[in-house]
Order: C-alpha cells, then sequence, then structure tokens
C-alpha cells in the first residue's frame, strides 16, 4: 500500500459520514491512558518495534491468519509488560468481547496438540500489540490487537470519536470436541451466539422468505472480503429487513446486536445509531451453503453503510471467520475525511 493513510482519508471527503461530535470522548480517553500506561512499561527496544506514526501504511495492514506481524506480542512482556497491553485490550472491548478474544488465544493450545507441528506455529502468545501516533484524549491516534484468529483495530480521532473496525474474530476449532491440558474444555463454543442467532433466524423464515433468502446451496470457502484492507459492498441480494415479520426482525437486530455489543457501551450505541440512521429495511440477511448443523455454511448482514460476514466451512465445518466491516468507516476513514474537511491539512505528494 503506497499511498499513506492522509491520502485515503482526502479521497473520502465526497462520500460523507459522520460528523466528530463528543459521542467516545470518555471511551477515547480510557483507552488513551491505558495506552500511555502500555507504552510506559516498554523498554527503548520493544517500543520502537509497537509504536509507528499514524500515517505509517502499517496501520491498514491486516491479516487474521497465523502470518507474520509486527508489533510487540505478549510472548516478550514481562508480568507487568503483559498486565498492562491486557488492560489496554480490557477498556477497549467489552466484557464479553474480552473474554471472546481471551478464548481465541487459548483455542491454539487445541490446535498444536491435534496438529502435532503439522500445520503452523500455534502459540497463545503471539498476539501483537500495536500503536499508531501518539495517544492522548484530545489527539489522533490508532492502535490495533493483532494474532491468529483475532483482528481487532482502533482509531481515535480528536479524542472526540472512535471507529473501532474492522473487527474480526474466528475460532478454531469451533466447537471444542477434544480434552487438552490447560486449553478451553470439551463444548467450548467462542462463538456459538453468531451461528446459533442466525440459525434460528433461518429456521424462522417461510418458504418463500427462504427462496429470497438463501442465495446458492454451496458456501463459499471463507468470508468474501478476505483480508483485503478496503471492502466495498458486494452483491445486494438477499431477504430484507422490511419482509421480515415481528419475531423475525427481534432476532435479526439480536444478531446484528452480538457483533456491535463486543465494543464497549458508548461504541456500540454509535454503531447501533449509525445503521438505523442510514435505514434499517433495506439491511438483507443472506444464506449459503447447507441449511443442516455441522455442514458448511455462511452468511452475512449487510446494509448501506456496514457488513457482518460469517463463514464456518474449513476443518468439516468447525472453524468459523467472523468480520464486522464499515465500507467507510474501517480505520475512521470517515472520522478522518470530515476531519480534514473541517480543518484541511496539506497532504504530502506520492
Amino acid at each position: 500500500m503506497q499511498r499513506s493513510v492522509l491520502c485515503l482519508a482526502a479521497a473520502l471527503v465526497a462520500t460523507g459520514g459522520l460528523a466528530i461530535s463528543g459521542r467516545g470522548a470518555k471511551q477515547s480517553a480510557m483507552m488513551a491512558d491505558a495506552a500511555q500506561a502500555f507504552l510506559g512499561t516498554l523498554k527503548p527496544e520493544q517500543r520502537a518495534r509497537a509504536v509507528f506514526s499514524f500515517q505509517d501504511a502499517e496501520r491498514l495492514n491486516y491479516h487474521f491468519t497465523p502470518v507474520p506481524r509486527k508489533g510487540v506480542p505478549l510472548k516478550e512482556m514481562d508480568e507487568t509488560q503483559r498486565k498492562a497491553a491486557l488492560d489496554l485490550l480490557r477498556v477497549s472491548v467489552s466484557k464479553s468481547g474480552f473474554e471472546k478474544a481471551g478464548v481465541v488465544r487459548e483455542l491454539e493450545v487445541i490446535l498444536r496438540s491435534v496438529e502435532q507441528g503439522r500445520g503452523p506455529m500455534r502459540d497463545p502468545e503471539l498476539y501483537f500489540f500495536s500503536v499508531f501516533g501518539e495517544p492522548s484524549a484530545s489527539g489522533t491516534w490508532g492502535w490495533r490487537y493483532e494474532g491468529h484468529h483475532c483482528a481487532l483495530n482502533w482509531t481515535v480521532v480528536r479524542g472526540k470519536a472512535v471507529a473501532s473496525s474492522p473487527q474480526f474474530y474466528g475460532s478454531n476449532p469451533a466447537e471444542v470436541r477434544v480434552d487438552v491440558a490447560n486449553a478451553p474444555g470439551r463444548g467450548t463454543r467462542v462463538l456459538a451466539a453468531e451461528e446459533d442467532l442466525a440459525r434460528q433466524l433461518l429456521q424462522s423464515l417461510t418458504d418463500e422468505q427462504r427462496r429470497i433468502a438463501i442465495l446458492d446451496p454451496k458456501a463459499p470457502a471463507d468470508i468474501l472480503t478476505r483480508e483485503n484492507a478496503r471492502v466495498t459492498m458486494l452483491e445486494d441480494k438477499g431477504l430484507p429487513y422490511s419482509r421480515l415479520e415481528g419475531d423475525q426482525k427481534k432476532l435479526f437486530n439480536r444478531l446484528i446486536e452480538e457483533y456491535a455489543r463486543r465494543q464497549p457501551a458508548d461504541l456500540a450505541k454509535e454503531r447501533l445509531s449509525k445503521i438505523r440512521r442510514a435505514g434499517m429495511d433495506e439491511i438483507k440477511f443472506a444464506w449459503m451453503g447447507s441449511t443442516d448443523r455441522n455442514m458448511g455454511h455462511y452468511y452475512r448482514v449487510q446494509g448501506k453503510t456496514f457488513l457482518i460476514e460469517y463463514d464456518n466451512t474449513q476443518n468439516n465445518a468447525n472453524h468459523i471467520h467472523a468480520v464486522w466491516r464499515d465500507f467507510a468507516g474501517d480505520w475512521g476513514l470517515d472520522l478522518l475525511a470530515m476531519h480534514y474537511r473541517a480543518e484541511p491539512h496539506r497532504v504530502a505528494a506520492k
């Protein structure tokens, strides 16, 4: 990626977006304090690897597979540093978001035991912390928590608004079916609600509704947006919210809320408010693959501003990838665009 974040934000000015308001100010201040505390525990060499400029293209480097990463991993932290790092994560997500992230890490122990060295390196300590810019209660900065099956990103603009996507949680196995010492127990399903709510919605549909909702009897091999830094709307097909009945609408709302509420209350509220402002009626639920449990399946929830994708096809349909993307708002690009429109900055040519 050759263009700077500033160039990308400037290019988005014409798309509009959220006005920068006071919502999120309390959250951003808590995150800034926790980030400063974390950075204060690092040795100079660690800090040099953990901190990037806000304009660095690394900020938009997004992966949820087991690949080499930049930043400082838990594996290289002492007890004090580790506590400060996890405190930063804890204040940046909700209680359920933090618990899910912890179980995702612990599943690496399951994979290491099952694969016996036949797959990539599996290590629950290879989860990396990176900070972009200088954390402050009034500044513009960001940070990232990333490792296998967990890729979480936050951007703070002028200390007043917080963007919290891309947000990826995965689970392999989706359901633990073996007993492994010092690992999640048999029957653990870290993303159970994400599957069960969607399946309940699917089962509630009439035959006519299913004909609209089910796009293909075969599921794609993975989420369609993959690890793309920028995403646009997928094919605008599926069953719209306007075609659902009362209890079905409640299920649909609960499914969206399950993803939104991985973030702290203020950020979740802003996510849901943004969706409602854009209009609920044309948000579509689409399913691909088998309708039978334990067989490959995929669904998405897509509106004008956002996309939720879920895929469970790998490892005999026991391996979930699930993501929340904002079309203009990933990495806070919509907020940055509004900021630069209100207060023009000189954008360096590349």
